[in-house]
């Protein structure tokens, strides 16, 4: 969505007051003159019969099912797309070249598909939902540890998503939110009741886009449409608001559909050489983000009407305060101040606010933080993930419980690596020794590494913006996250998961 966004900025500013009929125009004929930044590929272009949708919902009925229809799904893939594209060294970096650096049918498990880590006696179920353009890869580590605590984990591959970004042009909502019922349901009958509550002890945890999908399905189990009611929910990145821009995707879809104007359904065409994530986007995937969000913020502030919500699922949010993807103030605004003080919780990763770094940063990045720290008492726990001084590149936590406006400071013993001025919205699930997207390459040098790409020329050489090269793709206090996620599901049902210590 980089370009689209960029080129949404441009055309509000010469828009001014215009309509927004008026203004749809203008990024169509800008769109359709400039063209997209890469040519059309297969993959661009194919469609694959044998993807889950609503409508198949009916003769697909359990995960089984789900699994079943994904073999022949990647199959067609197989078929369609891989038989299709060359070999050699010109295709050293085609994802969709078979047995190039890219291809990720070069790693097992193939995380692109669904995948799913059963216990014994298991203590609860835990459903991952990756983001848009994104796979189950997203949340591989956070699994594994999950399951090594004894929680039988489902990654839920959502439609569209794992096989080619031709698939984001006709997914839409209702496929997304009927395969995250029908994965809480597979784990519900796996896991049994909780001897607790009596109902089965099913925690969802959603990355980015992967969230207002928990978000979604926690209030119509919240409002009897949906059983069981989630244990608790880990929000990771979450899309609760988009830029203003995000509201022109749903009429660049409808103007994509007339003769020439084809091009406007992508708002992003990239070469594709990461193994589990679309570089391409369409404007329908934008469209069907915002849908959801609005849905989620309405819903939310519905039920607020008469008082904050009470008895949600204790739900634990973790958010950089600077998120070039997603409105982070949008979490607080539309999520947080909305709910009871009942024990949920934002962890906020904050800038790297040593004084070296300060020279080279906007003026006042991260204003959420601030607003927090030093606003009225708050009616959830908060804690912050900042530098212990201006001084240093160690970090500490800074906790205030809901309605304290004093925090207690803690120390982690991590610190920001050398030259990392802050987190990013994609940075957040990875571990720093994730083999794709971490702090160094694996041993392995024949497969791609996408975490920190150094490469030097002219500036407008490379297909990919620069920007996107600089990005970090780790956490590194991954670590962490991973604890505090584990320890929150734990301790759900028990007593307040905001007291947990850390």
């Amino acid at each position: 969505m980089i370009r689209f966004a960029a080129i949404a900025r441009r055309a509000l500013l010469m828009a001014g007051v215009a309509g927004l009929g008026v203004l749809v125009g203008a990024v169509a004929v800008f769109l359709l003159l400039s063209g997209p930044a890469s040519p059309l590929q297969l993959w661009h272009t194919v469609s694959l019969d044998e993807e889950f949708t609503a409508e198949r919902a009916a003769e697909v009925r359990t995960f089984e099912d789900y699994r079943q229809l994904e073999d022949r799904l990647f199959a067609e893939l197989d078929e369609k797309v891989y038989a299709e594209t060359g070999t050699g060294p010109e295709y050293a970096l085609v994802r969709y070249s078979r047995g190039s650096a890219a291809d990720p049918g070069r790693h097992d498990p193939r995380w692109n598909r669904s995948f799913e880590l059963p216990a014994d006696a298991p203590r609860g179920g835990v459903l991952l939902l990756h983001g848009m353009s994104d796979s189950p890869y997203t949340f591989r580590t956070m699994g594994q540890e999950l399951n090594r605590r004894g929680y039988w984990v489902l990654g839920l591959r959502m439609p569209g998503h794992g096989t080619v970004p031709a698939g984001l042009k006709t997914l839409t909502l209702e496929d997304m939110t009927a395969a995250v019922r029908l994965g809480v349901a597979h784990l519900a009958s796996r896991i049994g009741p909780d001897p607790r509550t009596g109902q089965p002890a099913v925690h969802i945890m959603g990355y980015s886009t992967g969230a207002p999908l928990a978000l979604d399905y926690a209030l119509d189990a919240f409002a009897g449409l949906a059983a069981p009611k989630p244990a608790s929910l880990v929000l990771v990145s979450p899309a609760i608001g988009l830029s203003p821009a995000a509201a022109l995707a749903g009429p660049l879809t409808r103007l994509a559909r007339l003769p020439g104007l084809e091009s406007l359904a992508w708002t992003q065409v990239q070469p594709e050489y990461d193994p589990y994530k679309y570089n391409s986007f369409t404007a329908n995937a934008g469209a069907q983000v915002h849908r959801l969000t609005r849905s989620v913020a309405g819903r939310i502030a519905t039920g607020a009407r008469t008082g904050p919500i009470a008895g949600f699922p204790p739900t634990l949010v973790f958010l950089s305060t600077v998120d070039a993807t997603v409105s982070a103030a949008a979490v607080v605004d539309h999520l947080l101040e909305h709910l009871a003080p009942e024990g949920h919780e934002l962890v906020l990763f904050d800038l790297n606010r040593q004084s070296v770094s300060s020279t080279v940063m906007i003026a006042d990045p991260g204003p959420l933080t601030a607003r927090l720290m030093a606003g009225p008492s708050l009616p959830f726990a908060l804690t912050l993930v900042a530098n212990e001084s201006a001084q240093s590149a160690r970090v500490i936590s800074l906790r205030k419980p809901a309605r304290s406006q004093e925090p207690a400071a803690e120390p982690l013993d991590l610190a920001w690596p050398t030259g990392v001025l802050s987190l990013s919205h994609v940075a957040l699930p990875f571990p720093p020794d994730d083999p794709l997207y971490g702090q160094g390459p694996p041993a392995n040098a024949d497969v791609v590494f996408l975490g920190q790409i150094a490469v030097q020329g002219e500036r407008g050489l490379l297909l990919v913006p620069s920007d996107q090269l600089l990005r970090l793709r780790h956490n590194p206090f991954f670590a962490y996250l991973a604890r505090r996620a584990v320890e929150w599901m734990e301790n759900s049902g028990h007593h307040d998961p905001g007291a947990v210590q850390h």
